[in-house]
């Protein structure tokens, strides 16, 4: 069994917020200011994608791939691609 991992990033006023179970199969949750927006229970090795929007008027759409490595013990990788731009998310500590 793996450790938690979680990758966070402002974007302005919000937080956006990935966290992916232990384990390779660990469910995956994408927050947005700290609610769950959706998650993703079925992923494995490869590369998971999950989509929401940032609560503004208009909405801003964004989309969030999580990278599984095939070798283990690799750790995961989350890219943010937001207005056409990919922002890396680094990993922070679980406390």
């Amino acid at each position: 069994m793996g450790r938690i991992h979680h990758f966070h990033s402002d974007q302005g006023d919000h937080s956006i917020t990935v966290n992916v179970g232990p384990g390779r199969h660990g469910e995956i949750e994408l927050l947005v200011d700290g609610k769950v927006v959706t998650h993703d229970n079925d992923h494995g090795p490869g590369t998971s994608v999950l989509n929401g929007e940032l609560p503004e008027e208009p909405a801003r759409r964004f989309r969030v791939r999580v990278r599984e490595p095939h070798l283990v013990p690799s750790k995961p990788r989350c890219t943010l691609e937001l207005d056409g731009v990919e922002h890396p998310m680094p990993e922070r500590p679980v406390i």
